[in-house]
């Protein structure tokens, strides 16, 4: 099978932070497999811009250095490479400032697509966002991607959305998480409303209940300053599960349109319950072979801060009422791993007789190896009766795919390219984002106003022995974390 490569138009693409870590490994090396592709047209031009003191010729040299480390297959392209490096600019600029800004300004081009990436921290979103305005280099064609943290609680992402809103209107603005690009999530949506034999049983009358976990193996490392201040729920639950919530969740849009998909997403967020004290899990890494304990590692012995969280959610509408959404994320875990499982109930009658419970379970799994399983109940060979066993009917992008399948685009590739295009069906929408701090502050406040203390848990282990009782006590088990 042979992917299609459609060519975006030719644009100027400004990288603040361009020197960062984000652009170092994803942001640049993305391009350039873009540009090997062919998707990336030759007329367009990339402009680096930050605080360092740098040239042109510094910037690219630092550019091909990202792309031999992070670039994967692609980075002995010398070819491609030179080529590439020379649609490349550099401009030393100040967020606060007036320094680069007249050079910026020159560099950018009539007729072209122009994007701006906020690929900084979100207290400059609205100091860049003036700045472009002041110097007139947007028009109503521009648009800007921002990095996920979109505020820390509902009143910081009213006041990020108001700073952006006063230069850009909503559908300029490309709120990025990498997790929607990711071709496994855009398949849910293939798999669900491009197939008759789902969407009839996508409903509580058919489905048992749904877990999502994100699993990771490392701890916090160098982010500990940051990740004590976020924790699990802010870092993980509000934005990465949320939106996997919400794929699986919403109601079939009436048709693939940015809008409309999102539309149905914040019904779902809208939907959901508020989550009982009972219902929540959380918990901090022990000090193990894999290194320090969280605390340690976050510089403060009596950090009450979440590095796993393990939830129970209902979502009150009609497709959904009485199937729990179990969601589950965590540092320092057994494995790494994301997957989405929907466990479907038990046939109400068995004409087999007593045995053991079997279910079909359909597992999606967003890495490593992209793909999706089916687990189906089938006779045991041989002869002695009839003995049921569960077998999957398993399908890896790169089994079924062929080489298209294994060599799939990144996520960050496939949502810059979007951005070019003007399609926002894969980013978050400001009012989105609110609704969905809107419930995660009750949550948050909640536990800090009961002083509940999270609960620690081995380093390679699967978590808190508690988040095995928060399924347990409904007659369930989570599904094995493994890479």
């Amino acid at each position: 099978m042979v992917s299609r490569v459609i060519p975006v138009d030719p644009f100027d693409l400004v990288i603040f932070g361009g020197t960062g870590d984000l652009a170092r490994r994803k942001i640049l090396p993305g391009l350039f497999r873009r540009f090997c592709a062919g998707q990336m047209p030759p007329e367009a031009c990339v402009v680096g811009a930050a605080r360092a003191d740098m040239d042109t010729d510094g910037y690219r040299a630092f550019v091909g250095e990202a792309i031999a480390e992070f670039g994967g297959d692609i980075a002995n392209d010398t070819e491609n490479l030179g080529a590439f490096l020379q649609r490349m600019s550099y401009v030393s600029i100040d967020a606060r400032g007036e320094k680069g800004w007249s050079e910026l300004a020159g560099l950018m081009r009539e007729g072209m697509v122009r994007a701006f990436y906020f690929s900084v921290a979100p207290g400059l979103f609205g100091d860049l966002a003036e700045r472009l305005n002041q110097h007139g280099l947007t028009d109503a064609d521009s648009r800007i991607v921002v990095e996920k943290p979109f505020g820390r609680d509902l009143a910081t992402a009213k006041e990020l959305n108001r700073d952006l809103a006063a230069y850009f209107d909503e559908g300029q603005i490309y709120r990025i998480d990498h997790y929607l690009g990711k071709e496994t999530v855009q398949n849910l949506m293939a798999v669900r409303f491009g197939n008759m034999l789902f969407e009839p049983l996508w409903n509580s009358q058919y489905v048992d209940h749904i877990q999502i976990t994100v699993a990771e193996t490392v701890g916090v490392g160098g982010r500990g300053e940051y990740y004590d201040k976020s924790g699990a729920m802010r870092d993980m639950v509000q934005n990465h599960l949320m939106q996997l919530l919400c794929l699986i969740a919403m109601e079939p849009p009436s048709k693939f349109d940015p809008d409309a998909v999102r539309d149905e997403k914040l019904k779902v967020i809208r939907a959901l319950d508020a989550v009982e004290p009972h219902h929540i899990v959380r918990g901090q890494y022990e000090a193990g072979e894999e290194g320090p304990s969280f605390r340690e590692e976050v510089n403060d012995p009596r950090s009450r801060t979440e590095s796993y969280i393990a939830m129970k959610i209902g979502v009150s509408n009609w497709r959904w009422a009485g199937t729990p959404f179990y969601l589950r994320t965590g540092k320092r875990l057994k494995a790494r791993c994301s997957e989405i499982h929907v466990v479907f109930k038990e046939l109400n009658h068995s004409i087999f007789g007593e045995q053991e419970d079997h279910r079909n379970v359909l597992s999606i799994r967003l890495q490593p190896n992209e793909g999706m399983t089916l687990g189906v109940t089938i006779k045991e060979p041989g002869p002695g009766g009839m003995r049921l066993v569960d077998v999957p009917l398993d399908m890896s992008f790169a089994d079924a795919l062929g080489a298209d399948g294994a060599d799939q685009t990144d996520a960050y590739e496939r949502l810059i390219m979007d951005v070019i295009r003007g399609n926002q069906t894969l980013f978050m929408r400001g009012d989105e984002v609110e609704a969905a701090w809107a419930w995660t502050d009750p949550i948050i406040n909640g536990w800090h106003t009961r002083g509940d203390v999270p609960k620690t848990y081995d380093s390679g282990s699967e978590g808190p022995v508690d988040a095995v009782q928060l399924l347990a006590r409904d007659t369930r088990v989570w599904r094995k974390v493994s890479s």
